[in-house]
């Protein structure tokens, strides 16, 4: 079957932060016949996935990794393989993700500092320069966009400060919710590792975990004095297995989901050599994100983020409930309409808020799926029966 002939099935419209809408071409792909993994037929495919990993977040000489597992396996590679017990990291914590991956270093071994902002805000440069000052840190890791408050950190200024103030840290960009949403310039900005998943702005079902490690994070974990403090998440043990399958010949230590690698392909090929572009796309996440953010400001509704034009993502929305509603008078409501958004995340504030998620194939192919009209127009109406009247303007 080709792809102009396949169409999903009809389904309520998923705008969470992720999973995200799957495109019909990814969803066929993942359909693909089941595949040895050492096949000459799929040997390539891999290949061609870990090449073009590298295009998307334009890091020519970065070594990705692609496994199964979720985004959180990404904590355990850096933990397991760039830094050593007892070394130091610090990490910038901007929400829910930022305590998780902090516990992750430290199940490690890690001595962690974290640098906490305000619910809705991150730290500032000038912070993480004092802090970096304070301290050699042998990691310092930030939170892309946290997904638990929709707040977008400052990827290109923090590798500057990095750069600037503590060249020998290793910067590690959490990008599980920014990778294909937001732009991300691995090498010009400085940043060492990229972990993220299959689901979220890459436009796949879950599954994957997927990362790209500068020659600089390499290098640190070629230098370990000790050997990495996991089994299934050794560099030992999957750099020679991604560097196999680049080559063309293929190399085992656990079974790719072959299926899920198909399905990545057709969404990478997309993204990589098929209109819009790259930076198109990043425009259009922009433009999509400015319409959401000035429709709910338009409704009277506040944000997470006090700013949310100037420091919130592109991908997704946090949006704080009318006074006198709470999540039983919309979320439910909303999915009487067709439309599945996600409740708040943030432990300390998780019943004030709910979650909209804008990417992908949502933004990409808008025009064609209406998939912002519907969203928008729902939610209105949901507020309104639940008597929100909006403030006069």
């Amino acid at each position: 079957m080709s792809s102009q002939e396949f169409k999903q099935a009809p389904h309520k419209l998923l705008v969470i932060p992720g999973p995200i809408e799957v495109g019909d071409d990814v969803l066929l792909a993942n359909a693909h016949p089941s595949m040895s993994h050492m096949s000459p037929d799929f040997i390539p495919v891999l290949g061609d996935c870990i090449r073009m990993v590298r295009k998307v977040l334009f890091a020519p000489d970065a070594q990705p990794v692609i496994t199964a597992g979720s985004g959180t396996l990404g904590w355990d590679h850096v933990a397991a393989n760039v830094i050593e017990p007892g070394e130091d990291a610090l990490v910038l914590n901007s929400g829910y993700f930022g305590d998780s991956f902090a516990e992750c270093l430290e199940t490690y071994g890690a001595k962690v500092d974290q640098l906490k902002a305000p619910i809705g805000s991150k730290p500032s440069l000038a912070e993480v320069e004092a802090k970096l000052k304070s301290k050699k840190y042998k990691v310092v890791t930030f939170t892309h966009v946290d997904t638990s408050t929709a707040v977008l950190s400052d990827a290109k200024g923090l590798g500057e400060v990095v750069k600037r103030v503590s060249p020998e840290s290793i910067l590690v960009l959490d990008g599980v919710c920014s990778v294909g949403s937001e732009e991300i310039r691995m090498q010009d900005w400085g940043i060492d590792v990229v972990l993220t998943a299959s689901q979220k702005g890459l436009g796949c079902p879950p599954g994957l975990v997927i990362l790209a490690a500068s020659p600089k994070a390499i290098k640190a974990f070629e230098a370990r004095k000790t050997r990495p403090n996991s089994y299934y998440g050794s560099w030992q043990k999957w750099l020679p297995v991604m560097k196999a399958y680049e080559a063309g010949t293929g190399a085992y230590f656990g079974t790719p989901p072959t299926n899920l690698i198909y399905a990545l392909h057709q969404s990478l090929t997309t993204m990589t050599t098929q209109s819009p572009s790259l930076e198109e796309r990043f425009k259009q996440h922009v433009a999509a994100s400015d319409r959401v953010k000035n429709f709910i400001q338009g409704l009277g509704l506040e944000q997470l983020v006090a700013d949310g034009i100037k420091d919130g993502a592109h991908g997704m929305t946090a949006v704080k409930y009318p006074t006198g509603l709470k999540a039983p008078d919309v979320l439910p409501k909303m999915v009487a309409k067709n439309v599945v958004l996600a409740p708040g995340l943030h432990k300390e504030v998780k019943d004030t808020y709910f979650r909209i998620g804008h990417m992908g194939v949502t933004v990409v192919n808008d025009k064609e799926r209406g998939d912002l009209d519907h969203l928008l127009k729902s939610l209105k109406e949901v507020l309104a029966d639940a008597g929100h009247a909006p403030a006069q303007q």
